[in-house]
């Protein structure tokens, strides 16, 4: 393995022409140039140079070393001058994973305030549900997940990643316009055993069969879709009623829908994922604090 000072000074020796030269140009003793050309040469196994009466002059080694040299710097005058970029925030990537609600919310806020701050750090967004969002975290396709989780559901994160807390996104029960028990405040989902529901994504659909459960009956689920806006819109033509979090419904709300809180509150945990050694690279750690700042920006989730 090259030293990269033995390159500094091989490639200064070639330029100056002798060993005293280079010293004066590189500030050393010429004592310290000749202990790095003995501890180069001893490196690549071969001398590099031959004397030739009071000069010296390149061995076939040393030609073929300084036909290298000069790239070997400016390759790594160019990684040092990347290194400082991403440790300074002046550029970086960072891989963004999160479930639709998220991406439309939370992400665009932090995003917004990171580019106005860091316009070096360029963010790739990937779409995801959990569980499959925080597999492709594990396997390293993604920097950051969002990612929600159930309470009640006892759901386990690998031990390789970091959670971090953002908000907790309270549900509400979706009613078609007009429904009699849209009157009240707050409804308790044993009032709804007996009407037809419209149910979301998996994760979500498993938490609402738990929480029935709870309340001693199974409901009659007559759709399933992981659309939003379709939930809403079998909703509104009084198809059945749904389960969603106020997430979706700061952003996306059918003017025929009513909307009410659950009696007693349920809610989701939002948090953000990393691989634990992740937490120190500066252009994720932030992304994580811009996040961090949306979801406390969050009013009513």
């Amino acid at each position: 393995m090259f030293d990269s000072r033995h390159i500094k000074t091989f490639h200064a020796v070639v330029t100056a022409g002798s060993y005293s030269a280079a010293a004066r140009v590189l500030g050393y003793t010429q004592p310290a140039v000749t202990q790095q050309m003995k501890a180069l040469e001893r490196s690549v196994g071969t001398p590099l140079f031959t004397r030739v009466g009071r000069g010296m002059r390149l061995t076939e080694a040393g030609e073929a070393l300084a036909r290298h040299a000069e790239t070997i710097l400016h390759s790594l005058t160019v990684a040092q001058q990347q290194m400082s970029s991403l440790t300074r925030l002046r550029a970086g990537r960072v891989r963004v994973c999160a479930f639709p609600s998220a991406g439309a919310t939370l992400i665009p806020e932090a995003l917004a305030r990171l580019a106005a701050d860091h316009p070096g750090v360029r963010v790739e967004l990937l779409e995801g549900e959990p569980p499959d969002s925080l597999r492709r975290l594990v396997r390293g396709e993604c920097d950051i997940t969002l990612a929600f989780t159930y309470p009640g559901l006892h759901e386990e994160v690998p031990e390789e990643l970091a959670e971090i807390p953002l908000l907790e996104d309270q549900l509400t029960v979706l009613l078609p316009a007009g429904h009699p028990l849209a009157r009240r405040r707050a409804v308790k989902l044993a009032d709804l055993m007996e009407e037809r529901w419209i149910a979301g994504c998996l994760r979500c659909r498993t938490n609402f069969l738990h929480e029935c459960a709870e309340v001693g009956f199974a409901p009659d689920i007559a759709f399933t879709t992981d659309d939003n806006l379709v939930v809403q819109s079998l909703v509104a033509e009084g198809l059945g009623v749904a389960m969603m979090p106020g997430l979706v419904l700061s952003f996306l709300r059918h003017d025929k829908v009513t909307v009410r809180a659950l009696d007693p509150a349920s809610r989701r945990q939002v948090s953000a994922y990393v691989l634990r050694e992740h937490l120190r690279v500066p252009a994720t750690a932030l992304v994580l604090d811009e996040l961090k700042a949306a979801a406390e920006r969050r009013v009513g989730c």
